[in-house]
Parts: C-alpha cells; sequence; structure tokens
C-alpha cells in the first residue's frame, strides 16, 4: 500500500468534492480512501484529484487561496456560507450563494455608509461593493458602467438587482424623488413579471436592463428600464407546483372588497389561468386578513406557501402604493387591475361543438356566458362582437366574385381556443409594456452624462418539456457567456501579451458555435423558424426536419434519441432537437414553435380591441398597427425581435465598462442552511468562474494607465512629485513603499495589481498628511539615490570605455609589430641562411689550424692557406650583406669555391701530414673524414626532416578539408533532423488539439448527465448513459499495440503487487516488465504532484538535480520498442547540483545514483549543511528519481560517470548499507576502467 500523508480532494457526485488519502497508483487512476468512513474508497482518473489545504479556509478572496483549484474553491464557498458570509469574489468578480433567509444587519443603511467610497477588497465582499466600485470608476474612467448578474432560476438574481438599485440611490445622499421612483419600479415589475415556479419562489419571467443616468457630478438625475421576452405561455398554462404572475393572487388575496366585487373576483379555483398551484403566499399575520371566501380549497388544507420576501396580501398594498408613487391617479390603477380581471375572466369562457353546422363551428358554451358577460364590460367592448370573434375570424377573398371580399370563417374548438388564449396573452403582454412605459415617463430625467446598467436576465432554463421561451432564454445566457469569455478570459489574455507581461495561457470553451447555429443569416435556427412561419402552411415537423437537415453533422445539435433523460427520448426525430448548450445538453419540443414565434392576433379579434370603449386597451392597441395590414411576408417575429434587442444590449454592454455578479443556488430545495456541492460545482463551471480562477491564479485583476494613477493622486501630492513624469512618479512611489515586487508588475502603458494590492496602495495613499510627509521624503530618497546610481554607472561605463580604447591600440601596435618582422624573416631569409652555411666553413678551418699546429714543416704554407680562406669567407660574407638582391645561384657558387678552395688546403695538409707521419695522418684523416660524413648526414636528415614537415602540413590540410566536407554534411543531416522535428511536432500538436477537444466533449457528457440527473430528480425520471465518445490518438493506438507484443498485461496489478513482485520475483521477464510498469506510475503520480503543488512551494525536495528533470523534460515522449532481456548492467553517477532557495554558502551539493540496468536502485544527496540522504529502491521509490537511465540523459554527461569503487566508498561513509550484487555485469566506461585497476 502506497502511503501518502498528505490530504487531497477528489471528486464526488453528491458532495462535488471529498478529502481522502491516496492509497493506490493505478495505470490510468489512483485508488483514494476518503478521510470521513462513510464514503467508501474509490478510483478515479488524476485529473478528478487535487491537493487539498492544511485545515479549513475562509478567504474574503479565492484568489488567496494558497492551493488554487475548484476543490478548494469550492471548499471555501462551502465554509463560508455555513458562516453566514455569501459573498465571495474571485479576482473582481462577486460570488453571491443565495442563502433562502435574511442575515441581519446585511443590508442595512448602515452597511450601505459603511462601504461609500471604499475601494473592492478594502471590505468584506459585498453586492454594495460591486455597485460602488461601478461609480468609482464611472466617476474616474468617465465611462458608463454596467453590472451583469446571472445565475440559474431561484440563484437570487433578482434580490441582487434590488440592492444594487438601492444602493446606487441611496448610497451617496438621501433619495430624491428620482430615486424614489427607481426603486418604486421593483415592486411593480415584480408583481407583473415575477412567478413561482418549481425552482424559484421569485422567478423573473422576464429581463430587464435597469438604467440609472448620472450628470457630471455623479448625482442621479434619471432612469430607463428596458425588458426582453415576457414569458407569455404562463398566462394560460402552468404546471402543478408553479403559479402565474404574482399580480393575479395579489389581486384576489389583497383588494378590497369594493374593487372585488366590481371587477368580479373570486377564488383562485374559480380561473382556468389560475390552474397552477392555487396557495397564496401569506404569513401567520396576513393569513389572518385575507378572506375565507378568497382562499382555494388546496390552499385551505395545506396552509399558505411560505417565503420570507414574498406576501401576496402585503404586497398588493404596496404594488397599489407604488403605482400612485409613479404618478397613476384611481382611475388609471382600476384601468389596469380591470385589464388582469379581464384575461382571468376570459380564460373562463368555453366553447362547444355547434350540432346543426355541417361547418365544423362552434359557440361559447352556457356555463361561459357569465364570463363572457364581464369579459366584455371590462374590456369595453360588445358582448355579441367578442362572441362572434372568438369563434369566426374574417378573411378577405382575393379571387373569386369580388376581390376583397370579406368572408366569415368559423373556428374550430381547439382553434377557438387558441384565439382565446392569444388575445389573453396580447392583452396581457401589452399591458406589461404599457406599464414599463408609465414607470419611465414617471422618472424625472435630465441632461445625462453616464450611466450604470444593472442586468437582471432569466437565468439558463431546462425543464422536462422545454419550448420556444426557454430556447430564445438559452440564447440570451450563451450571449452573454460569450461575452463573459471574451471580455473576462480572452480580453484579457490579450491584454496581458500586449502589455508584455508573462502569463501563461489559460484555455477556455468558446461557445460561438453554438451562437452561430442559432443566429447564423443563412441557415441559423431563427432564420429557419422565421421562413417556415412565412410559407402558406407552416409545419413543425417540416422546420424540426429543415434544422437536421442544415446542420446534420454539427456537434453541438443532436436528435431527441440522444438525450441521457429517458422522457426526451420518447420524442420523434420531427418533434424536437438537442442543443448542447455550454451549459449541457437541453432536448426542445417544437410543437409549439411557430405559433409562439409568430403571436399576432387574427384581423377579427385585434380590430374589436382597438374599436373598444376601454381607454387604456385603446392605448394598448392603436389602430393602423393591424399585422393583416403588413402582411403575412412583412411580419417581425417575436425571434428576430428578440434577437435585435438583444444585439442592442450586447453593443451597450461592449462599450460600458463591466461588472460580474454571478449568483449560485446552494440547493434544488430552496431551503437555508443546505449545501449541495455537486449543483454549486455545476453551477460555477458553467458560469465560467472557474477558468477565471486558473487565470486569476497567474493574472493581475486590478490595473490602471500610469497617467491615470498620476492623476488620481495630484492632488495630495506636494510640488516635488507633481513634475515627475507618470511612469516615473510609478516607480518612485512603488519602490519608495517598499511593495512586493510580486503584488504589481509594470506593463507598458499601465501598472497591474494582484487581487487585493491596489487597496493597499490606495490606503496608504490617502492616509493622513504626517504619514505623506514620510511617503514624500522616502520618494525623494529613492530619487536622488536613483539618480546617483545611473551618474555612477554613466561614469563606469566612460572608464571602461576609455580603457578598452587604449588596449585596443596597444593590440594594434603589437600587431603591427609582428607583421612588420614577419614580412622582414620572410624578405631575408636566403642571405642569412647563406651567410650561416658559410660559416660553417669557418669551423672547419679552424679545425684544419688544430691538426696544422702539429705540423713540423709547411705550417705556415697551411696558415696562409687558411687565411685566404678567411679573407674569401669575410669577402662572401660582406658580399651577401651588401647585396639585398643577391641570388640564391650566386650565393651556392660563392660557397663551393670557397669549399672547394678548403678542399684543396685539406688535400695539402693530408699529403704534409702523410709525409710527415703516415700513420698518425692517417689516422688522424680519417677522423676528419668521419667528421665530414656526419655533417652529411646531420645535412641529410635535416632535408628529410623539412620534407617531413611538408608532408605533414599537407596531411593536416587534407584532414581539415575533410573536417570541412563532414562538418558540411553533419549540418545538412542537423537540417534534415530539424524538419523531421518539426513535422514531429506538428504531428504532436495536431495531437494534442484532437485531446483538448476530446477532454472538451468529456466535460460536456458530464455537463449534460448531471443536467440530466437534476431534472431525472425533480421529475421522478430515469436517466440513461448514452455511447462515449472514442477517440484515439496514434500515440495511443502506439502504445496499446506494443502493450499487446508484451507477455505480460500489468494492467491491473496493484502498486503494491507490482513493488513485491520486483523484491521476489525470479522470473527475469516478469521482473523488467513490472519495474517498466512501476516506474511509469510513478512517474504519472510525480506529475500529478507536481500540477498540484502549493503556489509557495519551492524545489526544496526535488528527487532528482533541475538538470537531470529538464533533460527528460525536453525529449519527446516516445513509445520505446521492446528489447530483449538481458543480464542487468550495473552503473554509476555523480553530478554536482545547486539549490535554490538555500544560503550561497551551502548552495552546492553532489548528487550520486546507482543504476541497476535502466531504473535506480541507490540514490544519494550531499549537502553541506545537513546530514546525507541515503534512499533504496523498494523502500524509498517515492523520494527517488523515477526517470529511466535514458530518460536522465546522464551517459551523455561528460564525467558523470564514476568507478564502482568510488561510489561505494562514499556510500559506506555516509552510513550506507552494502548493495547485494547478485552476478549482475558492471557495464561502461567506468567498467573498464575498474577492470584494468584489477
Amino acid at each position: 500500500m502506497l502511503e501518502d500523508t498528505q490530504l487531497v480532494w477528489v471528486r464526488d457526485a453528491a458532495e462535488g468534492y471529498i478529502q481522502g488519502r491516496i492509497t493506490e497508483i493505478g495505470t490510468k487512476e489512483f485508488e483514494v480512501t476518503p478521510t470521513d468512513r462513510k464514503y467508501p474508497k474509490r478510483t478515479c482518473h488524476f485529473d478528478d484529484i487535487h491537493s487539498s489545504c492544511d485545515g479549513p479556509q475562509d478567504h474574503d478572496d479565492n484568489c488567496e487561496l494558497m492551493l488554487l483549484n475548484e476543490a478548494t474553491f469550492l471548499d471555501n464557498l462551502k465554509t463560508r456560507y455555513y458562516k453566514d458570509k455569501i459573498y465571495t469574489y474571485v479576482a473582481n468578480i462577486l460570488i453571491a450563494v443565495n442563502p433562502y433567509r435574511e442575515i441581519k444587519e446585511l443590508y442595512a443603511p448602515d452597511t450601505i455608509k459603511k462601504y461609500n467610497g471604499r475601494s473592492l477588497g478594502e471590505l468584506p465582499p459585498h453586492v454594495f461593493a460591486v455597485a460602488d466600485k461601478a461609480i468609482r470608476d464611472m466617476r474616474v474612467y468617465k465611462l458608463s458602467q454596467s453590472i451583469i448578474v446571472s445565475g440559474e432560476s431561484g440563484a437570487g438574481k433578482t434580490e441582487s438587482t434590488k440592492y444594487l438599485l438601492k444602493y446606487l440611490c441611496y448610497s451617496h445622499d438621501s433619495a430624491g424623488p428620482i430615486e424614489t421612483k427607481i426603486l418604486d419600479a421593483n415592486p411593480v415589475l415584480e408583481a407583473f413579471g415575477n412567478a413561482k415556479t418549481t425552482r424559484n419562489n421569485n422567478s423573473s419571467r422576464f429581463g430587464k436592463f435597469i438604467e440609472v443616468h448620472y450628470d457630471a457630478k455623479c448625482q442621479v438625475v434619471g432612469g430607463y428600464i428596458s425588458h426582453y421576452l415576457l414569458e407569455k405561455s404562463r398566462i394560460c398554462t402552468q404546471s402543478a407546483e408553479e403559479r402565474n404572475y404574482h399580480v393575479f393572487y395579489m389581486l384576489l388575496a389583497g383588494a378590497p372588497q369594493q374593487l372585488r366585487d366590481k371587477l368580479n373576483l373570486g377564488k383562485p379555483d374559480d380561473y382556468r389561468y389560475l390552474s397552477g398551484c392555487t396557495q397564496y403566499f401569506a404569513n401567520a399575520k396576513t393569513e389572518q386578513l385575507i378572506p375565507g371566501s378568497q382562499k382555494s380549497k388546496n390552499h385551505q388544507q395545506k396552509g399558505p406557501l411560505k417565503d420570507p420576501i414574498i406576501d401576496d396580501y402585503q404586497h398588493f398594498h404596496n404594488l397599489d402604493k407604488a403605482l400612485g408613487r409613479l404618478g397613476l391617479s384611481d382611475a388609471e390603477k382600476l384601468g389596469i387591475y380591470s385589464l388582469v380581471a379581464a384575461v382571468l375572466h376570459l380564460g373562463n369562457i368555453a366553447f362547444e361543438e355547434i350540432p346543426d353546422d355541417v361547418r365544423g363551428g362552434c359557440q361559447v358554451s352556457e356555463s361561459s356566458e357569465q364570463s363572457l358577460t364581464i369579459t366584455s364590460g371590462l374590456l369595453g367592448v360588445d358582448q355579441t362582437e367578442l362572441r362572434t370573434a372568438l369563434v369566426s375570424r374574417v378573411m378577405q377573398s382575393k379571387g373569386g366574385g369580388f376581390k376583397g371580399t370579406v368572408i366569415m370563417v368559423p373556428l374550430k374548438i381547439y382553434e377557438a381556443s387558441n384565439a382565446r388564449d392569444a388575445l389573453a396573452k396580447a392583452i396581457y403582454s401589452r399591458l406589461f409594456d404599457r406599464i414599463v412605459g408609465l414607470i419611465n415617463q414617471s422618472i424625472p430625467f435630465q441632461a445625462s452624462n453616464f450611466y450604470i446598467g444593472v442586468l437582471d436576465i432569466a437565468g439558463f432554463e431546462y425543464f422536462t418539456v422545454n419550448s420556444f421561451e426557454q430556447f430564445c432564454i438559452n440564447y440570451c445566457n450563451e450571449k452573454l457567456q460569450k461575452f463573459f469569455n471574451d471580455n473576462i478570459l480572452k480580453n484579457e489574455q490579450e491584454l496581458y501579451k500586449r502589455e508584455g507581461l508573462n502569463v501563461p495561457e489559460i484555455t477556455f470553451t468558446d461557445n460561438q458555435d453554438i451562437i452561430e447555429l442559432i443566429e447564423a443569416k443563412s441557415n441559423g435556427i431563427f432564420t429557419l423558424l422565421d421562413e417556415e412561419s412565412k410559407l402558406p402552411k407552416p409545419s413543425y415537423s417540416h422546420f424540426t426536419a429543415e434544422v437536421h437537415k442544415s446542420w446534420s453533422n454539427h456537434y453541438r445539435l443532436g436528435l431527441p434519441r440522444s438525450s441521457r433523460l429517458k422522457a426526451h427520448r420518447t420524442l420523434r426525430d420531427e418533434e424536437g432537437f438537442l442543443v448542447r448548450h455550454f451549459a449541457g445538453a437541453v432536448c426542445y419540443n417544437t410543437e409549439q414553435f411557430i405559433e409562439k414565434n409568430n403571436d399576432a392576433l387574427h384581423a377579427s379579434l385585434e380590430g374589436l380591441v382597438q374599436e373598444c370603449e376601454n381607454p387604456l386597451l385603446q392605448t394598448l392597441f392603436p389602430s393602423g398597427s393591424s399585422a393583416s395590414i403588413r402582411g403575412k411576408l412583412n411580419f417581425i417575429s417575436v425571434g428576430s425581435k428578440f434577437k435585435t434587442q438583444l444585439g442592442e444590449l450586447m453593443e451597450k454592454l461592449e462599450q460600458n465598462g463591466t461588472n460580474f455578479i454571478r449568483c449560485i443556488k446552494p440547493n434544488s430545495k430552496m431551503i437555508d442552511r443546505q449545501f449541495e456541492g455537486s449543483l454549486a460545482l455545476a453551477q460555477l463551471k458553467c458560469s465560467g468562474t472557474i477558468s477565471v480562477l486558473e487565470l486569476m491564479e497567474h493574472g493581475y485583476p486590478s490595473r490602471v494607465l500610469f497617467a491615470d494613477l498620476y492623476s488620481m493622486y495630484k492632488s495630495v501630492l506636494p510640488p516635488e512629485l507633481v513634475s515627475l513624469p507618470a511612469r516615473t512618479f510609478c516607480e518612485a512611489m512603488f519602490q519608495s513603499l517598499n511593495l512586493s515586487a510580486k503584488d504589481f508588475k509594470f506593463g507598458i502603458t499601465k501598472v497591474f495589481f494582484r487581487p487585493g494590492k491596489f487597496v493597499e496602495f490606495d490606503r496608504i495613499m490617502r492616509s493622513d498628511p504626517e504619514n505623506m510627509l514620510a511617503i514624500v521624503a522616502k520618494v525623494k530618497k529613492w530619487l536622488i539615490r536613483s539618480r546617483w546610481v545611473k551618474s555612477a554607472l554613466g561614469a563606469l561605463c566612460v572608464i571602461k570605455l576609455r580603457n578598452r580604447i587604449i588596449y585596443r591600440n596597444k593590440c594594434v601596435l603589437v600587431a603591427q609589430r609582428i607583421a612588420r618582422g614577419f614580412l622582414a624573416r620572410k624578405q631575408h631569409r636566403p642571405r642569412y641562411q647563406g651567410i650561416g652555411k658559410i660559416n660553417k666553413i669557418r669551423m672547419n678551418t679552424l679545425k684544419t689550424l688544430e691538426i696544422a699546429s702539429g705540423l713540423k714543416m709547411g705550417r705556415d704554407e697551411i696558415v696562409s692557406g687558411v687565411n685566404d680562406i678567411y679573407r674569401q669567407i669575410d669577402d662572401a660574407i660582406m658580399k651577401i650583406k651588401l647585396n639585398p638582391r643577391i641570388t640564391q645561384r650566386e650565393m651556392d657558387s660563392m660557397y663551393t669555391v670557397v669549399m672547394a678552395n678548403m678542399n684543396k688546403l685539406t688535400v695539402d695538409l693530408n699529403t704534409k701530414l702523410k709525409e710527415q707521419q703516415q700513420a698518425e695522418e692517417q689516422e688522424r684523416l680519417r677522423k676528419i673524414q668521419e667528421a665530414l660524413e656526419a655533417e652529411r648526414a646531420a645535412k641529410e636528415a635535416e632535408e628529410l626532416r623539412q620534407r617531413e614537415e611538408v608532408e605533414n602540413k599537407r596531411l593536416k590540410a587534407e584532414i581539415e578539408t575533410r573536417r570541412k566536407a563532414a562538418e558540411v554534411q553533419r549540418l545538412r543531416q542537423e537540417e534534415e533532423d530539424r524538419r523531421a522535428a518539426l513535422a514531429l511536432q506538428e504531428q504532436l500538436e495536431k495531437e494534442a488539439k484532437d485531446d483538448a477537444k476530446y477532454r472538451q466533449q468529456l466535460e460536456q457528457e458530464r455537463r449534460d448527465h448531471e443536467l440530466a440527473l437534476r431534472l431525472a430528480n425533480e421529475s421522478n425520471g430515469q436517466v440513461e448513459d448514452s455511447p462515449p465518445v472514442i477517440r484515439k490518438s496514434e500515440n495511443v493506438r502506439a502504445q496499446q499495440q506494443a502493450l499487446g507484443k508484451q507477455k505480460y498485461d500489468l494492467s491491473k496489478w496493484k502498486y503494491s503487487e507490482l513493488r513485491d513482485a520486483i523484491n521476489t520475483s525470479c522470473d527475469i521477464e516478469l521482473l523488467e516488465a513490472c519495474r517498466q510498469e512501476f516506474h511509469r506510475r510513478l512517474k504519472v503520480y510525480h506529475a500529478w504532484k507536481a500540477k498540484n503543488r502549493k503556489r509557495t512551494t519551492m524545489d526544496e525536495n526535488e528527487r532528482a538535480p533541475r538538470s537531470v528533470m529538464e533533460a527528460a523534460f525536453k525529449q519527446p515522449p516516445l513509445v520505446q520498442p521492446i528489447q530483449e532481456i538481458v543480464t542487468a548492467q550495473h552503473r554509476y553517477f555523480r553530478i554536482p547540483f545547486m539549490r535554490a532557495n538555500a544560503p550561497d554558502n551551502t548552495k552546492r551539493g553532489l548528487w550520486y545514483a546507482h543504476f541497476d540496468g535502466q531504473w535506480i536502485a541507490r540514490q544519494m544527496e550531499l549537502h553541506a549543511d545537513k546530514p546525507p540522504i541515503l534512499l533504496v529502491a523498494g523502500t524509498d521509490d517515492m523520494q527517488m528519481c523515477e526517470l529511466s537511465l535514458e530518460e536522465t540523459g546522464l551517459t551523455r554527461k561528460r564525467g558523470a560517470e564514476i568507478l564502482e569503487h568510488e561510489f561505494n566508498r562514499e556510500w559506506e561513509r555516509n552510513g550506507g548499507k552494502a548493495y547485494k550484487n547478485l552476478g549482475a555485469k558492471p557495464n561502461g566506461p567506468a567498467a573498464a576502467a575498474m577492470q584494468k585497476q584489477q
């Protein structure tokens, strides 16, 4: 069993991540034992395992975590959630977890004052801090700001939006009439646009962009509200646990009896449009105030719904007061209530067949006559005309008879029901538009310089049945996610590159392909839907078939049967399609796409309401706006209108500064004090926050231009610093304040700060005057020192330049002297060689004189002859010296003459010596002859030596020529190798891209599965696994082929079993296979630990010197061929290494390694400041080098290999036990040297 005491986080289906310890290393997975015994032991891929911090973590900013990964991020959120700290930062992005209860003093007026003017990160995270940052950024950068509030339904977006607006309106001064009207818009919009769903009691069923406008002094001067895509289908139908819009229930529960009587209102059970949940939201007090006659049967049995922020009775009174404060009179309010009641009564109109009508028409049922009467009265239309318009429609003929003849076509029951529902939807949606318009009109508006916009739009939605509304909402969320990716991830990394910051690149999933699928101009889903709507007989099945045909090979679009939810697989191919969104796969039922995309009324109903007596309804349906006038081919569909609105919204967001708030839903039950880790993790991943966390690990979220930073503090600086250039000012301030170099970095135009570090700088700069004086003194000191250092460096450079000039002059003189000497020697070498040759004769004459000294007769004659020869020699030498143009032939002739005279004199001397003493003279002459022969032999030897020198020079020239040819050949070979390496690199990059795409598909499959599980839990459905994505790269196939040729399959062996086999097996082939698999798993484990190590950890406990690890890292990962297994060969190595974080006098050390074959057997580290580290394979594998001998590159390092006795001497000297060499053969240079010594 592997004993690793380090805590890790491992994936869990319910909790997201749980803590455990690694106990076994498998082929591709690690076995982890959870620390909590209620969780079973599990085997996970190493990508699903992350290192854990020591002890519980509680950080305001997740970037401050010691270990930055999704597991520690989730754990920090969970810890803070249970401490009622629902807000957390990821750099400048706020994460808000919905507490589902009130937290005392979290949004009190004192809290607003506390965050006023405080930098982000100076106080605990809060939605007020983001709002204040938007105000300050608007003031500093003179740029409008946007705050994007996003998240799933029930994550708390609406509440966050309310508190943002509250801060924007109340933060600086007490709220005036403008601020009050902006805030009063919220209860009105929530009443008419929010509803209870299965996932959220106060779900916004529309999107809104609320603009708070400011003047140049940052005072509120107006506001404007834009709204998007109200969910109209909810007006007519709801599921069992959901409600219609709040205003219907508020009117039934809270309206005075007089108003209820005037509108003929009863209890929720009485209305078909309230067929879902019929219970009111109420507390104990308001439950008593609601009359019993207004309570539904279900309400009386189960009691009211509970929610801390929703109360139907109380909220009606709040709505009525808010409408009054917005400037509406009692008559105008009554008109609004009348239309709301009219929608309820309209839904109660039912239809029945006409028995005697052969055309298949229908009529209003007798039980609905009262509802028809009440509806016509509330709408201000004639009852008979309303009856006729509901059961028939008007058509205008184009051929046959008189052109333009009006024909009344009777409607069938389902057609009449659809017409009734269309009228109800049209009245309510236009009423909602009118209310938003009234709110905008009521807000006084002056000249605006900037604005802060708060975007609150429905989050990503997925249900068992998903229709056109969910498609539009999810399309909007795709666009917002794309904006988030571009604004935070893509643009952030491009900025780092432009500014020259060395920040690693972070990969993220780009969802542009999904957006193209939906909005492409030629064949996008919206375009195909509009084209289908223009056909004479549009069909949803034909539309769906066209979608599948146009995008048949697109990964993001699939058939319903490819869904993981069993309920979706029952749909036929022509009934829907599946889109793989960034957050998961959603299956859409297209049955009502065409009807919902074209929500126009037929002519008879539209004409009726245009001519009504109700003034408010006349305003909602002005004459001349009929869709029938425009024609079917010119109508503006709901999808096109929404796409246009969304495009305008995105343009606004791109022009503004942007702030993000990511709302997280902690559990699916909407209860407090419960945190579902898997649900939160899925939301964090879908929102792109995990990618931001990875980027912020190395990034700098706060940045400011040099000039802006200078201008920001110009007013508080003394004159000595105001005159500095902007960049010099920044450098001086940071150096003088002793800020850590890790906390900021200078770019080309900006200075960048690590998370939270700009706050420290800002706090120091805005401190009391005494502290500012100290800062100014430090800055002056730094400026003087830096200028003195620059001057000293300049002087040193000048001195070095002068010395270099003098040195070069000396070198030139030496070169000239050598050149002149060489030329002179070359010119006069033949003359002094000739003089030397003639002078040698003089030496011979001395010997002649010595011999002649022994003569008794004829001595003077010999001496005279010698003198003549001396005279000839002197004359010849003088002639050579005086004649610089003398030739070699002339010198040789003079030498020959002198030599001939010398020979003659010698003959005479010999004759005389013979005459004097023949025997003695013969001996003497013999010696002279031997001397002459020796001289000739020496001369011949000299000539031979010279010839050999010439030959050697020729041979060296040939060698040099061959070497140059070999060098050219080597360079050619290197070029070919380089091309081959480039081709291999391209192949590896292609495989890396394929792997990245494969991982993205796996992540998408995981999200789809999690989404299907959540839907199955909500709807009691079943989840079926789709076939996994299969992809094998060439490298993987090669490895599998190589594995297939092996004799042993060790993929299922445990780590401990491999270790035991290595220690005990006698099978050489099995032993070698186990060692290879054992060390391969060690490499995987150490690679995982290196990826998940702490950010502050240095390379203190390296398993091998850095040079060895780098050599192995640079080698490409190749599949090693299976080699014949021979007897193990032992080799020994020693290399020095440096410790990066040790004192200078203890940095150096020695690393010894003993390799038994390809794998390390013993390892030793010798340090100057601590005891030696001795490691032996079999017991210390986790701390030893896991690389093979070939991968380390030690055999290619000159001087690294040592002898066996040298290694053993150091090993035993430091307390190591003797190694049992079981008949192994040493190999290499060390072995040869050892044999020589023996």
